[in-house]
């Protein structure tokens, strides 16, 4: 019955992605950034899994020689982040081909607060250093929270760290048209909420790097180093 559901939703999210072309130009941006068409049905399917970012990221897939092109140059996106930042987690994505970057909220922000810390601000500048010198990705920040305190709050409050993030980036030089940010507040845990340390987990804040058109153009011509 999911499979089922699952693939009703891609049909459904490939039908509105062709029917609605003057919709997409004008949310492109909050959905995948105008990777392409493919991305709104990504989205779909990430909703059902629970992750909209990632589900971006899959429907913005390439695939094959160029998608190989593709995560070649995340390979190195990779290494640079983790040599630069190792304060934060790389994760590969969609077979290489977007990274998953994770920080703890505890990293970057004190309790309760969205202002970014001064310890955290060193771990962001060496991190916008490294998009500045890849600029053919789109970025996607996302804030959680765990679930102590009311839900609207954490969804506030996760809204409005995310968006420090990209003020920060911002300041440091990464160009606003590659950014987007939105808050999860408690909704998509990645640990037991029970327990203070999945609660520590849950609080946190991703960044997801996908090729933008420039890149994936590249790739598919077979020009990208």
């Amino acid at each position: 019955m999911k499979n089922v559901k699952l693939f009703s939703v891609v049909l459904l999210s490939a039908a509105l992605v062709f029917t609605s072309c003057g919709t997409w130009n004008n949310t492109a941006k909050g959905t995948a950034i105008g990777v392409g068409g493919g991305a709104a049905v990504g989205a779909g399917v990430g909703a059902i899994a629970g992750n909209t970012a990632l589900g971006a990221v899959i429907g913005a897939a390439v695939g094959g020689t160029a998608g190989a092109l593709i995560g070649k140059n995340m390979d190195k996106q990779k290494q640079q982040i983790e040599q630069s930042v190792p304060e934060a987690t790389v994760e590969k994505v969609n077979d290489g081909e977007g990274l998953k970057i994770t920080f703890d909220s505890g990293i970057l922000f004190a309790t309760n607060s969205s202002t970014v810390s001064d310890a955290s601000k060193n771990a962001l500048s060496n991190f916008a250093t490294t998009l500045k010198n890849n600029p053919d990705t789109y970025l996607r920040i996302i804030g959680h929270t765990d679930n102590t305190g009311k839900v609207d709050y954490n969804q506030t409050l996760s809204e409005k760290r995310a968006k420090s993030v990209e003020d920060f980036l911002l300041y440091q030089g990464v160009n606003s048209g590659r950014m987007t940010f939105e808050g999860k507040g408690i909704h998509q845990p990645v640990a037991d909420n029970s327990t203070a340390e999945g609660r520590a987990l849950n609080r946190r804040v991703e960044i997801i790097i996908m090729a933008n058109e420039k890149m994936i153009q590249e790739a598919q011509a077979g020009t990208l180093n």
